[in-house]
């Protein structure tokens, strides 16, 4: 396994309640999720910016 630093644009269109979720499957599509924090929040974008890190399998 190798991990990754990554960052993620985030929609903020549903309820605050939903973002962790959110953030979770889209960080989900780059690798297997090992901790992240949101980082910005852009109120006129409505997006939230995401740091992550991230395993994912080494390729042989």
């Amino acid at each position: 396994m190798t991990t990754h630093f990554i960052t993620a644009e985030i929609d903020l269109t549903a309820s605050p309640q939903d973002l962790p979720q959110q953030i979770e499957a889209e960080l989900e599509k780059r690798g297997e999720p090992l901790r992240w924090a949101v980082t910005e929040v852009d109120e006129t974008t409505r997006k939230v910016k995401v740091e992550a890190v991230v395993t994912q399998p080494t390729q042989a």
